[in-house]
């Protein structure tokens, strides 16, 4: 199927934030700001909540209006198929590892993307979530052509720990399966 492309936008377009239907808030709300680390920045009362980090007004929403108390969709239905928490760091990104193995929260997977490294896990409503972090540009694998050449392989957990060692504020915990 052709299509014509239109011009580029602004490059300084981003995704601002997501909002996402949920069926328990408070279930929601431990995992968001309980084990991942945002804050909430707006409630409203028991239907809805803004999450954000570093002051933004929210990067997360989540609401019951339309799923209180209701399920995921089956698979093979369309909707989101994940969402994407930039880090700034590969060391924030290890904090997060460390965050989900002091939860208990086991991950889909972990890869290596050449361009990002990234964990793969489902929120409490099934919802898929990628934590990743962004190699510089100038690392990025590039083809002969000079285009990006992004692949997906094994990322290694025990060298994403390492970065952790010699932080004694960092409690001591199990770090489970060391390759996912």
């Amino acid at each position: 199927m052709a299509f014509d492309q239109a011009p580029p936008i602004d490059p300084q377009v981003r995704i601002g934030h997501v909002h996402l239907k949920v069926a328990d808030l408070e279930r929601s709300l431990k995992f968001y700001c309980g084990v991942l680390g945002f804050e909430l920045t707006q409630r409203y009362g028991t239907q809805a909540a803004f999450v954000a980090a570093g002051g933004y007004h929210h990067h997360i929403g989540l609401n019951t209006w339309d799923s209180l108390g209701g399920s995921p969709p089956a698979l093979g239905t369309t909707g989101l198929y994940h969402l994407a928490i930039l880090y700034p760091t590969r060391r924030a990104l290890a904090d997060a590892l460390q965050r989900l193995t002091e939860a208990g929260i086991g991950l889909d997977g972990a890869s290596d993307h050449g361009v990002s490294e990234a964990l793969y896990l489902r929120d409490p409503d099934e919802n898929g979530v990628e934590l990743y972090w962004d190699r510089p540009q100038a690392a990025w694998p590039r083809s002969a052509q000079g285009e990006i050449a992004m692949f997906t392989r094994r990322l290694d957990l025990n060298g994403l720990w390492k970065e952790l060692e010699g932080n004694s504020d960092l409690p001591a915990v199990d770090r489970g399966p060391q390759g996912v």
